[in-house]
């Protein structure tokens, strides 16, 4: 069905545009809506005399603007029916499905894929990038550690929450996985031991294991961190470095108590161990909760790394290292061997974000909580017997199912048209058959298709096992 956006509801959303000339501020204001998805696709837009009497502007206005629209590929006229929107190069220009695990399908409900679509607000933060980006152009254009500007403001987040840290100790990267890669570069050599969580993130893992390291695991219940457990597993597994996400972990969305990051951190320091604290997801918080510290308040020693892909959008493609001031020049000595430095565009986009995040952060949460409040309300609906946690934030449900079939069960889904990450895939050694990883960042209508296609799926997969004997591991995802 067709959506129709009323011209209250544009005048609304366009509120103070640039009208100088009016009809280009208009037309940008309404391409900046249609591309961040405020103004859907494929939606009708309202008449030009409608929309000049909401505006209280000329028609010529108007129409100058939508001509302007569609002249740029944001909209189409339909003889008879009105204007359309519509992004240049189509529908399929959205849609980027090199990570599932069905190459070319575009109508899969990928829930491999644990991360959101831009929020508003970000395609003016890239004009404003754009427009700045003309002052780096006569430079080489390479920094390696990153913008000045950028490690000074992140920075000032860790300040915020408690954490003194001096921009000198920010190194920006291309994403929170390549800065895993380079501390792993930085810091270990064939044979030596890393602790990680099981479950845990398989790219992660992928690239700590690069440089030849054993991986040691240290299991996280279902319902929270087993520290004794993680303790008994320092002190006799003997790893070099730890590797740990104390902020809504992935996949299970636990967050670690101040009280469990003091007497961690303890254990650590008297094992010696360098600990690698990743906080992609620390910035998602959904609920009304008090987050604890930084880890690195514990313990001084600590390596952490941060995302702007899942705090933001991934098509920013940053990340960064926080590091103690004296292992920052080695570690950015290893980078140098992985790559010469981060998009200068993106950076500025980044700096403009964290400049003000409220405008991009609030609405990006909000959208966040309700599909998570959608996909929760669907899985108690047709899938009631199917147990999880609902964490106060991070991106995803770690769900466990009644009977060991998760493999078998993706692969029936992927038949049906959802794609979905079953428990082994963040396994280290195996194991996990029991579980699923369902992220809420997809759109609340398909995220309600997709838990009916499960529900129907779930009952197939229970009886062809029992009639089999067995279920059909799919093949290997690659998750996000």
């Amino acid at each position: 069905m067709t959506s129709i956006v009323t011209a209250s509801r544009i005048a609304t959303l366009v509120d103070d545009f640039d009208r100088a000339p009016a009809y280009a501020g208009l037309s940008d204001a309404l391409r900046l809506l249609i591309g961040d998805g405020r103004i859907p696709l494929g939606a009708r837009l309202p008449s030009e005399r409608d929309l000049t009497t909401v505006l209280e502007v000329s028609r010529t206005t108007v129409t100058r603007a939508y001509a302007d629209l569609r002249d740029r590929g944001f909209a189409e006229a339909r003889q008879g029916a009105g204007t359309f929107t519509r992004l240049p190069g189509g529908r399929r220009a959205t849609m980027d499905r090199a990570l599932s695990p069905l190459p070319g399908t575009t109508d899969l409900i990928d829930l491999n894929c644990a991360a959101s679509s831009a929020p508003p607000g970000i395609a003016a933060l890239y004009e404003r990038a754009v427009a700045e980006l003309p002052a780096y152009l006569s430079g080489h254009g390479y920094f390696p550690a990153g913008l000045p500007e950028l490690q000074e403001r992140i920075a000032a987040t860790y300040a915020a929450r408690g954490l003194p840290t001096d921009p000198e100790q920010i190194l920006v990267t291309p994403g929170a996985l390549s800065a895993t890669a380079v501390v792993a570069q930085a810091l270990t050599t064939p044979g030596d031991r890393v602790l990680v969580d099981s479950p845990v993130y398989p790219n992660a893992t992928n690239a700590l294991a690069s440089r030849g390291a054993r991986l040691v695991t240290s299991p996280v219940d279902p319902d929270g961190f087993d520290l004794p457990g993680m303790v008994a597993t320092v002190r006799q597994g003997s790893p070099k470095v730890a590797y740990l996400l104390p902020d809504f972990q992935n996949p299970t969305g636990h967050v670690m108590t101040a009280a469990q990051r003091e007497e961690y951190a303890a254990a650590l320091q008297r094992s010696r161990v360098v600990a690698v604290v990743d906080e992609a997801h620390q910035g998602l918080a959904l609920d009304e909760v008090t987050m604890p510290p930084p880890f690195a308040t514990y313990l001084p020693d600590v390596i952490t790394v941060g995302s702007a892909s899942k705090q933001f959008w991934g098509g920013l493609r940053l990340g960064w290292i926080r590091a103690p001031r004296e292992r920052i020049d080695a570690i950015t000595s290893s980078r140098l061997g992985l790559d010469l430095g981060a998009p200068i565009l993106e950076q500025l986009v980044l700096a403009r974000i964290l400049e003000d995040p409220d405008p991009i952060v609030t609405p990006h949460k909000d959208r966040l909580r309700a599909q998570r409040d959608v996909l929760v309300n669907a899985l108690h609906k047709h899938l009631p017997e199917w147990r999880f946690r609902v964490p106060a934030g991070g991106l995803c449900l770690w769900v466990e199912l009644p009977l060991p079939l998760s493999s078998a069960l993706a692969a029936a889904a992927e038949q049906r048209g959802v794609g979905l990450a079953p428990g082994p895939v963040f396994a280290v050694h195996g194991g996990l058959e029991r579980f699923i990883r369902i992220p809420w960042t997809r759109p609340a209508d398909e995220l309600e298709a997709a838990v009916r296609i499960l529900a129907a799926t779930w009952d197939e997969t229970q009886n062809a096992a029992r009639a089999s004997g067995g279920g059909r591991r799919p093949e290997r995802v690659r998750v996000v």
